[in-house]
């Protein structure tokens, strides 16, 4: 074999070795690629404390829609039976974000130093719209909130967003905290027995369940909130910890809102001033229903308002606490600024 065959041959033979290390450095580079995207899209916990209300709707439309998992979120829900008890678990970091009302335990802990911000809104009392109302028994000749004075009203807890409510209503009609005795029943449950065996006059009670209480006939409305005031009753909490974690708490805002976009155009589309569904208005229905174990026609008598972008109605969070402070329910009025942080959602609304 001369020479030029054996430089051909040696020739190919490097050239077939180049092309094999090319390949497997290819090979190589397609594989961290591929383990870099995984764990890129590695989801990250985010532990929600909520209640099984209607007002919780955003939360479970995002949650059944995926709404979360586009942010690379995954909410891991952890149920309460009343607002108190949220706020401090999210005040201390048990849980990440908070789903519930804003009440005089809120205001007490930030005045005492613990920390939490309340970021997006999750339902307020509005003209025209059921959310929460004052319930008497069916049978009872109570027509109206003046007609409590004297009688026993029950509430949740304390300082809750339901003694605010009774508060704010007795006042609008010549009364006060003095003029009834409330009665903290400790949970919803409480609350509608304690109004279907007459342990009590009246309740505060929210949807679904003033629409289940009307439904199985032992109570009744004499008025809704939303008719004697505009109150922002809950919303979005962030711990400190998760606040500050803006790679975090942006994109979990993002798909809030979408989520109260989505509900705000299936059920709270108006033509002519009146309520009509909208095109996705039975699907959220059985969304809410699946999520609070309630008859998806009883959920429909009952859709609480909520901003389409989830904003806060924030100058009443300093009526509440001004109102909290003359009753002496909180040690010292704050500055409503130390509460809400708006900032990040107006990011995430970019």
């Amino acid at each position: 074999m001369n020479k030029t065959k054996w430089r051909l041959i040696a020739i190919t033979l490097t050239v077939m070795l180049a092309l094999v290390g090319c390949g497997s450095q290819d090979n190589a580079s397609e594989e961290n690629n591929s383990e870099k995207s995984n764990e890129s899209t590695e989801k990250i916990t985010v532990d929600v404390g909520m209640l099984k209300l209607t007002s919780t709707a955003p939360l479970f439309i995002a949650m059944e829609k995926g709404y979360f998992e586009e942010e690379n979120l995954e909410v891991n829900p952890q149920w309460f039976e009343a607002a108190q008890p949220i706020t401090v678990a999210t005040a201390g970091g048990s849980v990440d974000v908070g789903a519930t009302g804003i009440t005089a335990s809120l205001f007490n802990m930030v005045a005492g130093g613990q920390q939490l911000w309340i970021v997006a809104d999750k339902g307020r009392e509005q003209e025209g719209f059921s959310s929460s109302a004052v319930l008497v028994p069916d049978d009872s000749d109570v027509a109206e909130p003046k007609d409590l004075k004297g009688k026993r009203i029950g509430i949740t807890q304390t300082g809750s967003t339901f003694h605010y409510m009774a508060g704010r209503i007795l006042e609008n009609h010549g009364l006060t905290i003095n003029d009834v005795q409330l009665v903290p029943l400790n949970s919803i449950k409480g609350l509608m027995e304690a109004l279907n065996s007459k342990q009590v006059d009246a309740v505060i009670l929210n949807e679904p369940n003033i629409s289940t209480v009307v439904q199985e006939g032992y109570g009744k409305v004499i008025t809704q909130v939303g008719e004697e005031m505009d109150y922002q009753t809950s919303g979005i909490f962030f711990s400190p910890a998760f606040a500050e974690n803006k790679e975090v708490a942006v994109p979990f805002l993002k798909a809030y809102v979408k989520a109260t976009q989505y509900y705000y155009d299936a059920v709270l589309t108006q033509e002519n001033g009146e309520l009509v569904p909208g095109e996705n208005y039975d699907e959220v229905v059985e969304i809410i229903a699946k999520y609070t174990d309630q008859d998806p026609e009883l959920i429909k008598l009952g859709m609480p308002y909520m901003d389409p972008q989830g904003k806060l109605l924030e100058e009443d969070i300093q009526t509440q606490i001004d109102w909290y402070a003359k009753e002496k329910l909180i040690d010292k009025a704050i500055d409503a600024s130390k509460i809400v942080n708006t900032d990040l959602l107006e990011e995430a609304l970019k």
